[in-house]
């Protein structure tokens, strides 16, 4: 444990090390349960895999919820209102109209309570009071982080006491080159989706599912980013790049998989939730000059469902425990490799 600086009202930040020194490293905060440093081993040395900021301010002003934990809900609710149980509920809004990744402060700009700290393993709590960024009931959710081998493994656990829109995710960066001179979109990238939500000019999914054949979302066979972005597709257009829900297949294997032949760094990500949000960094030229630039993998519920009958419900009610795991699996298969050698070392089917 380290400090990493204190906010501007004084409260300091600390910052909690898992893992090996000579494997895979982690670096987590207790503000946000911030991923502010994920070290793996590449072909050339340790790779940072992740981007990250140098001090605890930074975070807490940092418009791009870099490395942060999401909730309650993660990506947009319309409107920022929604009704649940004949009761009208108004949220925070702090995208335009829109509630974002969980309001004004969410999780991410909150301390965290270090619950337990092992060598390979960090746990934090924290305590969501009932009408905190406009949500009913109060929500008493943990964090787990665990090395195990080559994954970082992260479980959400939770509980409330009155039913409420819940959907946490994770929104690290990652550029598996280690080097903030290669852009992430040269990274090669799969995911097992069938679907993608189409939105509206404000990012609001449309309330159906489109096939992703033939269109830029179509990530069934690994592509680098940059060459299966089609400038012309309307979807891409309203967003300026990639910022939308793939629909995962069912009976999958994994939620997504992404490898940089500049490094030899692979990674497998695996979860139980229906549906990934693909974001492709766009606004991080603008929002962090000389950062450099990554993508995010969030797995989550999709977006805006509290508002859209038609989705797979998001509510947790009291009495029913949450549980949600999200693997990230790290391998070297080396630099160039084909996709077939990457394939066969993460274990894709």
């Amino acid at each position: 444990m380290r400090s990493f600086g204190s906010l501007a009202d004084g409260r300091v930040v600390r910052a909690h090390c898992i893992g090996e020194e000579d494997g895979l490293h982690a670096e987590i905060l207790d503000l946000g349960g911030i991923l502010a440093r994920l070290r793996v081993p590449g072909a050339g040395g340790p790779v940072d895999a992740v981007l990250g900021l140098p001090h605890a301010q930074a975070y807490y002003d940092d418009p791009a919820f870099l490395g942060i934990l999401v909730g309650r809900y993660g990506n947009r609710i319309g409107g920022a209102r929604f009704s649940l149980d004949g009761q009208a509920h108004v949220l925070a809004a702090n995208e335009g109209r829109n509630h974002l990744h969980g309001g004004m402060l969410g999780f991410g700009r909150r301390i965290w309570r270090v619950v337990e700290h092992r060598a390979d393993a960090l746990a934090l709590h924290y305590r969501s009071p009932a009408g905190e960024e406009g949500y009913p009931g109060n929500l008493d959710v943990t964090a787990r982080y665990r090395v195990d081998g080559d994954a970082l493994r992260l479980v959400f656990e939770a509980s409330v006491d009155a039913a409420t829109p819940f959907n946490p995710t994770h929104h690290p960066y990652f550029n598996l080159a280690g080097d903030r001179g290669v852009p992430a979109g040269r990274q090669l990238l799969q995911v097992p989706a069938t679907g993608v939500l189409p939105v509206a000019p404000d990012l609001i999914p449309l309330g159906h599912v489109q096939p992703v054949a033939g269109t830029s979302f179509d990530f069934r066979e690994a592509a680098p980013l940059q060459a299966r972005m089609d400038a012309d597709d309307p979807q891409i257009a309203i967003a300026g790049g990639y910022d939308h829900c793939l629909v995962l297949e069912a009976g999958r294997t994994h939620v997504a998989a992404l490898y940089s032949p500049h490094s030899g760094v692979a990674m497998r990500i695996d979860c139980d939730a229906p549906a990934v949000q693909l974001y492709g960094g766009q606004a991080l030229p603008r929002q962090h000059p000389g950062l450099g630039d990554g993508l995010c993998l969030e797995p989550q519920d999709y977006p805006d469902a509290p508002n859209q009958p038609a989705f797979p419900s998001a509510i947790l009610r009291p009495g029913t425990p949450y549980r949600r795991e999200i693997s990230y699996r790290f391998a070297c298969p080396g630099r160039d490799r084909d996709w077939a050698e990457v394939a066969a070392v993460l274990g894709l089917t």
